[in-house]
């Protein structure tokens, strides 16, 4: 294996009395080790994204578990030929993934894990009381979900507890319910909400879709997964894949999804590669000929204002190379 870089998509629950100063400590790790990304720190644990040379991963995935907040911390691994981040964001946000689920008992009751390998043959030929659900956005399993899972109309996943109604109707409380994610961070609450609302028999895929096309080659999941980096959408079925996605422009297949070039819109769409000339990468004519309008490049990413947040505030400016953009050995 040739390639030089590293993704690293992780979480763990855990109780961080400080959020801020940890979030101090952590941020400057990264920047001294190279590690680039988004990472998010909260009073109930970690959740991020991030990215680096294999031997600067390594030290970052040392540093997270032998922490011992972080003993249950498990990290998808990933192998690229391109840095997924150019730049580091640390922050401290009220929850790890946004919820609106901050009950702190609820993860006490939450779905036992079904590792990828049983969910595997169970989505293969899945019983008739088996339901497997997914609890992303919309603008994520358009573009990719497993074969014959029940998707939800949210634009959010703090949306997902309004849904219970919608989700009573499709699902009964005796089935067995597989809930399933990116990269399990979302099942952790999900399935627990579901739990909590009387559904009997819930389970989580352990280590979402990015851990199941690791270990399993993503059979059966259909199309691409969304991701949080500047990939956008990456493959995980090796076995059997397929295009489900349609162009929000021309609805022809593709598995291509863009932002949308207006600035002010910034709409999640599946793009083809026709749609993208009929409205240079903006999702309508309306969005072509009003508000601001970036550059359509052909990857649809286009990088996020910082909004004043300054990844190295605090750092000694005397160990900073003007050259390299990195810190100084100590």
């Amino acid at each position: 294996m040739n390639k030089e870089y590293q993704i690293l998509l992780f979480y763990c629950y855990a109780d961080i009395k400080d959020p801020f100063s940890f979030k101090n400590t952590h941020h400057f790790f990264c920047i001294k080790n190279n590690i680039k990304g988004r990472i998010i720190i909260s009073s109930e644990g970690i959740n991020g994204t991030v990215s680096g040379k294999q031997k600067d991963c390594k030290k970052y995935m040392n540093e997270l578990s032998n922490n011992k907040l972080f003993s249950e911390i498990d990290f998808k691994v990933e192998w690229s030929d391109l840095n997924a981040f150019n730049k580091i964001n640390v922050r401290v946000k009220s929850e790890i993934v946004n919820s609106g689920l901050n009950s702190k008992d609820l993860l006490k009751n939450k779905g036992k894990y079904i590792e990828p390998k049983e969910f595997k043959s169970i989505i293969k030929n899945p019983p008739k009381d088996v339901t497997i659900l997914d609890v992303r956005s919309n603008y994520e399993h358009k573009i990719g979900k497993f074969k014959n899972a029940v998707t939800l109309d949210i634009d959010n996943f703090r949306d997902f507890q309004s849904k219970i109604s919608e989700i009573d109707d499709k699902i009964k409380k005796t089935d067995k319910v597989i809930t399933y994610c990116t990269g399990g961070v979302k099942c952790e609450k999900a399935s627990a909400f579901l739990k909590e609302n009387g559904y009997e028999n819930v389970y989580q895929l352990h280590g979402g879709i990015i851990k199941y096309g690791i270990e399993e080659g993503g059979e059966n999941f259909d199309g691409k997964c969304y991701v949080f980096d500047e990939r956008i959408v990456k493959d995980v079925n090796s076995i059997n894949p397929i295009v489900i996605g349609k162009c929000y422009v021309t609805n022809q297949k593709t598995d291509r999804m863009v932002n949308c070039a207006n600035i002010l819109c910034n709409k999640h769409f599946p793009l083809s590669n026709k749609g993208a000339k009929i409205f240079n990468g903006c999702c309508s004519e309306d969005c072509l000929k009003n508000g601001k309008v970036r550059e359509f490049d052909g990857s649809g990413f286009y990088q996020k204002k910082l909004n004043g947040y300054n990844p190295y505030i605090g750092l000694d400016k005397s160990k900073f190379s003007k050259t390299t953009g990195k810190l100084f050995d100590s």
